[in-house]
């Protein structure tokens, strides 16, 4: 079962860590001192937050987390049948994480990444500008690869 994915930049990481678990009566699950996830079934999302140089403030990105590889490679022909760009990040870093990844972005330029996580990383990763994918000219940092190759 598929997990939506949602990732917001804060101001202020500690104020939104409190004011998030008590909003979701839960703890993260991972937290560093730019980063936090939590990895919710009740609502089923994965919702993570970052401050300083890795996020613009607000809506960073949506995405689709995968629980297996097969079931990637389901949603990555989604993407492709979408009739958009499509960059095929591979393998990555990101967020703590390393994971495989693609990324799209809807008509109006909102960024989704599709993914599935295998094993944890001590570093945040690359983060590269979103301004290039899509037309987006947010000028976020987070995880988004600095160029989009045709689908």
């Amino acid at each position: 079962m598929k997990r939506l994915h949602v990732h917001v930049g804060v101001e202020n990481l500690d104020a939104s860590i409190g004011f998030y678990s008590t909003m979701f009566g839960a703890e993260p699950s991972v937290v560093k001192e730019d980063y936090a996830k939590w990895m919710l079934d009740d609502p089923r999302v994965n919702f993570a937050i970052s401050a300083g140089n890795h996020a613009r403030k607000g809506i960073e990105h949506l995405g689709i987390q995968a629980e297996s590889i097969e079931e990637l490679g389901e949603v990555y022909g989604r993407l492709k049948a979408a009739d958009r760009p499509v960059l095929e990040e591979g393998r990555t870093t990101c967020c703590y994480a390393r994971s495989e990844k693609s990324w799209i972005a809807d008509p109006d330029g909102i960024v989704w990444e599709a993914f599935f996580t295998d094993g944890e990383a001590t570093t945040y990763g690359d983060s590269p500008a979103l301004d290039q994918l899509a037309g987006n000219d947010a000028g976020s940092t987070c995880c988004v690869p600095k160029s989009i190759g045709a689908a």
